[in-house]
């Protein structure tokens, strides 16, 4: 069998951005949700992704998987993207389906290709430091062998993260140029911890935590979900066959969507695999996750309050304060508030408490089931 090529023609990027980012409501909602939102600085997070890799992969050699909701704004926040490289699930099946029609997409182009499958939603503060990274995954990854995973150094016991359990260090494979960056063989993957396993990982330097970024040659992953899930093995060999005819693609997605496993590429492929591999993820890096993962990136005073906003208060402390409204701004006035996050936008106010931010996906589903303010969501 041929080896892939290691050339920037054969290296692809599947970027999945079909998440609905419910716990930034009010501002993230279902048609703009927090991967299209433009939380600091001029991009919005789709759009740095795309950023981030343009260095090291052809535009054309990019593809986003979104959904039908979605697709319009994506489309719009990348115009010099090919059209037909904006591919829409018709529903959420989780992330081994968007991994399987990733890898029928690159396929259908080139079947000795590499491909990355990256997050939309990601803050990296240094890209040059990631794109090295990533430029040395994909050289591994084309030896056709390796299932590389991007694992980052945890700088906290963050229990709202996945861990991996590295082992020994790798050599160079044979064949592949010397790398600067430093792999590891995967020892098993562990869902989010408590604070006490969290902290025992931080500790050991054994564990990176699971970004949820992996390189692979399209012959790899196929070979991996013929082994571990001939259903979706079966189901990207249809896919591949109608890839590079978009209209047929829709309509065979619609068709088999409903019916493919909901099931998440780590516990479909990744715990699994014996062929997995961890590059050292040495650079900075967020997936604001929730409204409090904003203090890490917005100045705070001397109260330790983070405010995008017109913001005067008394006595308070440690609040997240973020008023997206586009006109008519008046100012956000707080009086010993603690600990707290309010957002304003130009039809709703979330007022809650920091340790509850995650609760914030459970208030989303209950405005979806009233018909009154179903339109929030």
């Amino acid at each position: 069998m041929k080896k892939p090529s290691t050339g920037i023609q054969d290296r692809f990027v599947i970027i999945m951005a079909g998440g609905r980012g419910e716990r930034f409501w009010p501002l993230s909602r279902e048609k703009m949700p927090k991967q299209l939102l433009t939380l600091f600085g001029q991009r919005s997070f789709l759009q740095s992704a795309v950023d981030n890799v343009l260095p090291l992969v052809p535009l054309k050699n990019i593809f986003i998987i979104t959904n039908t909701a979605q697709v319009a704004e994506v489309r719009k926040q990348l115009p010099k993207l090919p059209k037909d490289n904006v591919v829409a699930e018709p529903l959420g099946r989780d992330t081994c389906a968007a991994v399987t029609l990733g890898a029928a997409l690159v396929g259908a182009r080139s079947t000795t290709g590499v491909m990355a499958v990256l997050p939309a939603d990601h803050v990296i503060p240094d890209p040059k430091k990631f794109q090295q990274i990533l430029s040395d995954a994909f050289d591994v990854a084309a030896q056709g062998q390796a299932i590389v995973t991007i694992g980052i150094k945890p700088t906290e016991p963050a229990t709202g993260y996945g861990y991996i359990q590295t082992g020994v260090q790798l050599p160079t494979p044979a064949g592949a140029k010397k790398t600067k960056t430093i792999f590891y063989k995967a020892e098993r993957f562990v869902e989010k911890p408590n604070l006490e396993t969290a902290q025992a990982y931080v500790n050991s330097g054994e564990y990176r935590w699971n970004a949820g970024m992996f390189v692979w040659s399209f012959i790899t992953v196929t070979n991996g979900l013929e082994k571990h899930q001939p259903e979706m093995f079966a189901a990207c060999q249809r896919w591949f066959k109608v890839a590079n005819q978009p209209a047929k693609l829709a309509r065979v997605l619609a068709k088999e969507y409903p019916d493919i496993k909901k099931i998440s590429i780590d516990f479909a492929l990744m715990e699994k695999a014996q062929n997995v591999i961890v590059a050292d993820g040495a650079f900075e890096w967020d997936d604001l996750g929730a409204w409090p993962a904003l203090a890490r990136h917005v100045k705070q005073d001397a109260e330790g309050n983070a405010a995008v906003a017109n913001f005067i208060h008394v006595d308070a402390a440690r609040n997240i304060i973020y008023d997206a409204r586009t006109k008519n701004r008046t100012p956000i006035c707080v009086v010993g508030l603690r600990d707290s996050i309010l957002v304003q936008t130009d039809d709703a106010v979330l007022l809650a408490h920091k340790s509850q931010a995650q609760k914030i996906k459970e208030l989303v589903k209950k405005l979806g089931e009233d018909p009154k303010l179903k339109k929030l969501v």
